[in-house]
């Protein structure tokens, strides 16, 4: 069996010894040892000013709209996994949908003005599975309309443009550490912020709003724990290997389905890319499912990222956008982990194109 994605665990002997440390000091949550340490280290390998470790990154989002004061409208991109919008509703914000770019499946920053209204506080983008988000169009149309960025770079550890992390652009980005990402903590999230300020609201805002005896502010658990943090400190440094073997796998499909009539994902210019997904846009979704079935009953599992376009959620109907409804249609994530074998992806590859061809 084939999953689409694994996790990766590092030597157990590793986390142990992480383990015995946390026994000795008898501290495992409420910001310990450990959590100071990832902080500090995830903080030098990503070149970044502040990071918040938190319980997940759809925390993180929540905790980053609360920390900015957003309560009204923000504009976002409907083609992403649910948890982006969802956090825009939990907060009691309005989620304003902009079609996404056909190339890179981001946000469409040249259709970001024509959706601003009086109402529009911030612009919350994704960096879709790990492509970076034209920063700098969002950050111009940002600068001139007042309006606060976040990133949502779920997808994106690791990720640098023009040799500078995404993490680095918008008032504040976010990250996920969940088991399934590249780099992970089991579970997991932090956020990002150059803004010496905004991290001590932030910090404040995880922590149920207070330090010590005195409040400053609303706040919820969005806390982690020390075993958490050691899963992190034991990964950290495994990161550049664990690139280095997906970009291996990542150009194996990239060279096995060239032939074929699927559209596969390109990386910019000035991008390090992290090669966190292959996702594959056929040319129906009728071909796509029954692709999708061909590869289930050859022990291979796949997902469709992103389905549906957020903006056709059941809970919330936002704006019609076309090409975010007909990519998230025909789109589908290949299994892509750091073990994969050549003959497996090959294996893929060729029940791939086996069923294009069916149905040409």
């Amino acid at each position: 069996m084939i999953n689409v994605t694994k996790t990766y665990l590092p030597p157990i002997e590793e986390y142990y010894d992480y383990l015995k440390k946390i026994w000795e000091h008898g501290w495992v949550t409420n910001n310990g040892p450990l959590v100071q340490e990832l902080e500090q280290k995830l903080k030098d390998y990503l070149g970044v000013k502040h990071l918040i470790f938190c319980s997940n990154g759809t925390i993180a989002l929540q905790i980053a709209i609360k920390a900015l004061g957003l309560k009204r409208e923000i504009i976002t991109t409907p083609f992403s996994y649910v948890a982006t919008v969802n956090s825009i509703l939990w907060e009691n914000c309005t989620p304003v949908f902009v079609d996404i770019d056909p190339n890179t499946l981001c946000i469409d920053a040249n259709k970001i003005e024509e959706a601003i209204t009086e109402n529009t506080e911030a612009i919350l983008a994704v960096h879709v599975y790990g492509i970076p988000c034209d920063v700098k169009g969002i950050g111009s149309i940002a600068a001139k309309q007042k309006l606060k960025v976040i990133y949502d770079g779920a997808h994106a550890f690791g990720v640098k443009l023009n040799g500078t992390s995404v993490f680095n652009f918008g008032d504040v980005s976010t990250c996920s550490f969940h088991a399934t990402k590249l780099f992970h903590t089991v579970e997991g999230g932090a956020i990002i912020t150059n803004d010496d300020e905004l991290a001590q609201k932030i910090i404040h805002h995880r922590q149920f709003g207070h330090s010590g005896d005195d409040y400053f502010c609303l706040g919820v658990n969005g806390k982690n724990s020390e075993m958490h943090a050691a899963m992190g400190l034991c990964n950290l440094p495994k990161v550049d290997w664990l690139i280095k073997k997906r970009k291996e796998i990542f150009m194996w499909y990239t060279r096995l389905l060239a032939g074929s009539r699927n559209k596969t994902l390109e990386i910019p210019a000035g991008v390090e890319y992290n090669y966190a997904y292959f996702p594959a846009i056929f040319s129906s979704e009728r071909e796509m499912l029954a692709m999708r079935k061909e590869l289930e009953n050859d022990g291979v599992f796949t997902r469709r990222y992103f389905f549906p376009s957020l903006n056709s959620l059941p809970h919330y109907k936002g704006s019609t956008c076309p090409v975010s409804e007909d990519v998230s249609r025909r789109v589908l994530s290949l299994p892509l982990s750091h073990d994969l074998t050549y003959e497996e992806v090959e294996r893929i590859c060729s029940s791939v194109t086996s069923q294009v061809l069916t149905n040409v």
